[in-house]
C-alpha cells in the first residue's frame, strides 16, 4: 500500500470521527458514538499497517508520517479519555483535531522512498518516535482541558474533576515524553557515539520537558490558579516548536535530526 490509497481510508475515518464528535451531544445511545470512534480508529490503523508493509519500513520518518500517527493517537487517546472521564467536549476536540491533521496530509501528500538512511535503521526508531507522538497527543488533550478550565475560572465555577483529568494526562504524557528522550539518548550513543549533543531538536526537547516539569511543580505547590493553568498552553507551544517549528530555524540546517522536508 502507498500514499495513493490514503484518501480511501482517510475520508471514511473522518466521517466516523466527525459523526461521533457531533452525535455525542445529541445521541443518548452511547454505543453508537463509541462504535463510530472505534470504526474510524480501526480504518485509520488499517492504512498505517498497510503503508508500513508497502514501504517496508515504519511510517515515522517524515513530518507527514508523524502527522499520520498524531491523528491516530489523538483519536485513540481522546476516545479512551472520554470513556473514563465522560467529558463530551474531549471526544469532539480529539475528533476535530485528528481530522485537521488528516486534511493536512490530504492536501499536502508526502510520498518518499521506501529506504531509510543508516542512522534510522535501528530498533530504537519505532519506540522512540511512537512514544513521542503518543505523549504529544496526551499533552494536547491536557492543553484543551486547561483552556476550558481558564474559561471556568472566568465564570467562577472551577471543575475539580477537570483538574484531575489534566493532572493524570500530564503525568502520563510527561512520562512518555521523558521516556522518548531517554530512548533517543541511548540511540544517539549507538549511532553517533554520544548521548547528548545540544542539537536544536534536543535543546528544544529539554526546554519542553522543563516547561511541563514547571507545571507539575506548580500544581503540587499550589501556586496561583490562573498562572498554573496558563503553563499548559505555554508548554504546548514549546512542544509544537520542538516537533515542527525547530525545523524552520536557521540552526536546524546543520541538525542531525533533519533528514527530509
Amino acid at each position: 500500500m502507498t500514499w495513493d490509497e490514503f484518501l480511501w481510508f482517510a475520508i471514511p475515518a473522518m466521517i466516523c470521527w466527525i459523526s461521533a464528535g457531533a452525535l455525542v451531544y445529541k445521541c443518548k445511545k452511547t454505543f453508537i458514538v463509541e462504535g463510530l470512534m472505534i470504526a474510524g480508529i480501526a480504518i485509520f490503523a488499517a492504512f498505517i499497517i498497510g503503508l508500513w508493509i508497502g514501504q517496508e519500513r515504519p511510517p515515522l520518518r517524515t513530518t507527514g508520517e508523524t502527522r499520520l500517527w498524531y491523528s491516530f493517537f489523538l483519536a485513540t487517546v481522546g476516545y479512551f479519555t472520554y470513556k473514563h472521564w465522560k467529558y463530551k467536549w474531549l471526544l469532539s476536540f480529539s475528533s476535530l483535531v485528528a481530522c485537521v491533521f488528516v486534511c493536512v496530509n490530504i492536501f499536502k501528500p508526502e510520498i518518499h522512498s521506501t529506504n531509510l538512511m543508516p542512522a534510522l535503521q535501528s530498533y530504537w526508531f519505532v519506540p522512540h518516535v511512537t512514544v513521542y507522538i503518543l505523549s504529544y497527543a496526551m499533552l494536547g488533550a491536557a492543553t484543551i482541558a486547561a483552556i476550558i478550565q481558564l474559561v471556568n475560572l472566568k465564570k467562577d465555577r472551577l471543575d475539580d474533576n477537570l483538574y484531575k483529568l489534566m493532572d493524570n494526562v500530564v503525568y502520563i504524557g510527561f512520562g512518555f515524553l521523558i521516556l522518548g528522550m531517554l530512548m533517543g539518548a541511548v540511540w544517539a550513543k549507538e549511532a553517533w557515539g554520544h548521548y547528548w549533543s545540544w542539537d536544536p531538536k534536543e535543546t528544544w526537547a529539554f526546554i519542553t520537558s522543563a516547561g511541563y516539569l514547571v507545571y507539575i511543580h506548580m500544581r503540587l505547590q499550589k501556586y496561583h490558579v490562573k498562572f498554573v493553568l496558563w503553563m499548559l498552553p505555554i508548554a504546548f507551544v514549546l512542544l509544537m516548536i520542538t516537533w515542527i517549528g525547530v525545523n524552520y530555524l536557521p540552526a536546524a540546517q546543520n541538525s542531525i535530526h533533519v533528514y527530509s522536508n
